[in-house]
């Protein structure tokens, strides 16, 4: 009786799954599917990551009737030890494009006695396959989304029928609720929220309408695969649907980049900012982390991401714009507590974005364009209600009176942002010199 392994990574569902029915037919049906828990991504994952995934697996292990294996350990020893285990004719997994990713998979693959098979990707148009006319990647999101477009991506796959799932000795899949996590949650929420997505290019830049997809979280696990929220997509004539889809390649681009250009992690694309001034990370960026800036749309902002693991991306750019170019602290300070702090931290999508804010990245907003968070709390919360909701200090206030802060118990801002915007114009001007 032939077996295969399913190795379960950021494509925690059955449906649309590629690799696992590669899986099914390589095993005649019989497949043993496997998460391996490795401590070193597991120690950098933070709290809110580390719940939702523990959550993932318990939805998944339910719709495998139970049999989901789960080791911990390094994935290089672990995967090898159990396909010995069971005999394995070979080992399936999802491609991964992250830099750790590649390099674990490419060590996995040479200690194993069989072979390790890459079928698809978390992402509908894998990082490294468009290529402008001169047959060079893009640089810039404009023409790499209308080729994009234009190279398509295939339909979604039905999830593989008979599959007898094979058992092995695991570790208890963590205990705990599931509601919200897993395959069928992603798909319900998906399904819902599309009766909105005709007014989403009116109301994503609202974040007192609480009105966005927050799908960055099952798309991060692989709940639901792009493909299949691109072929509902489909069916959907707005603009708001045109431009969720061109959020959908805002992250297969930031995914592109990233493989090519490993180092972005932490790095900037553009190497002229490794010449950028920047200051000592020290009270202020405490305050930022803490929500205690005394500008109430950061610390509004700040606040929801300790309180709900998330934030809205309107508030994102302007959280990230003040730390970076009002408290000229450098962006990987604020990249990495995003990490930290977020359900949806996502390396790919997390640096390249707090790069285009930094003005550092491929095809950045410019560095000059540094966001007043008071005009931006005015025109994106005009009543005042986001900041409200998480800033209790100022409830008293009504309407737009609230952008202005003043109140008893709320800081004073600790930063002038019209001197602190003179300030990164001198540095900015200085690394062109």
């Amino acid at each position: 009786m032939s077996t295969s392994v399913m190795w379960f990574r950021r494509d925690l569902r059955l449906t649309d799954n590629p690799a696992l029915l590669d899986a099914v037919a390589a095993g005649d049906g019989n497949v043993l599917g496997v998460f391996v828990v490795d401590p070193l991504l597991w120690k950098r994952s933070g709290d809110p990551r580390r719940e939702h995934l523990a959550a993932s697996l318990r939805a998944l292990s339910t719709a495998m009737s139970g049999r989901l294996v789960i080791r911990s350990g390094d994935p290089v020893a672990e995967i090898p030890r159990l396909a010995a285990e069971v005999e394995a004719v070979s080992v399936h997994v999802s491609a991964d494009y992250a830099p750790y990713g590649q390099k674990r998979d490419q060590e996995v693959e040479a200690s194993l006695n069989c072979p390790l098979v890459t079928t698809g990707s978390p992402y509908a148009i894998a990082p490294g396959r468009i290529f402008n006319q001169q047959d060079r990647p893009y640089q810039v999101f404009t023409p790499y989304f209308r080729a994009w477009l234009e190279h398509g991506w295939r339909q979604p796959v039905e999830a593989p029928a008979n599959v007898h799932w094979v058992t092995a000795d695991s570790e208890d899949v963590p205990p705990g609720e599931t509601a919200g996590a897993g395959e069928d949650a992603a798909r319900q929420h998906w399904e819902t929220y599309l009766d909105d997505v005709a007014e989403y290019d009116d109301v994503r830049d609202r974040p007192d309408l609480d009105s966005t997809s927050r799908m960055s979280i099952p798309l991060k696990w692989g709940e639901i695969h792009p493909r299949t929220m691109l072929a509902d997509l489909a069916r959907k004539r707005s603009q708001g649907a045109d431009s969720y889809r061109r959020e959908l390649a805002w992250r297969e681009f930031c995914a592109d980049l990233l493989a090519r250009h490993p180092q972005a992690a932490w790095k900037p694309l553009r190497p002229e900012f490794e010449k950028m001034q920047y200051d000592e990370p020290g009270d202020q960026l405490t305050a930022w982390q803490e929500g205690r800036t005394g500008y109430p749309i950061v610390d509004a902002g700040m606040r929801q991401l300790a309180g709900e693991g998330f934030m809205h991306n309107r508030v994102r750019m302007i959280v990230a714009s003040f730390l970076v170019k009002d408290l000229q602290v450098h962006w990987k300070y604020g990249a990495r507590w995003f990490m930290r702090s977020l359900y949806d931290g996502d390396l790919a999508s997390n640096s390249l974005n707090w790069q285009w804010v930094a003005g550092c990245g491929a095809d950045a907003s410019p560095y000059f364009r540094i966001f007043n968070p008071n005009t931006q709390g005015l025109k994106f919360d005009p009543k005042g209600e986001y900041v409200r909701r998480w800033v209790p200090e100022l409830r008293h206030l009504d309407g737009k009176a609230v952008h202005e802060g003043g109140a008893d118990g709320y800081p004073e801002p600790i930063v002038d942002h019209a001197e602190a915007r003179r300030e990164a114009l001198r540095r900015y001007e200085a690394i062109k010199a």
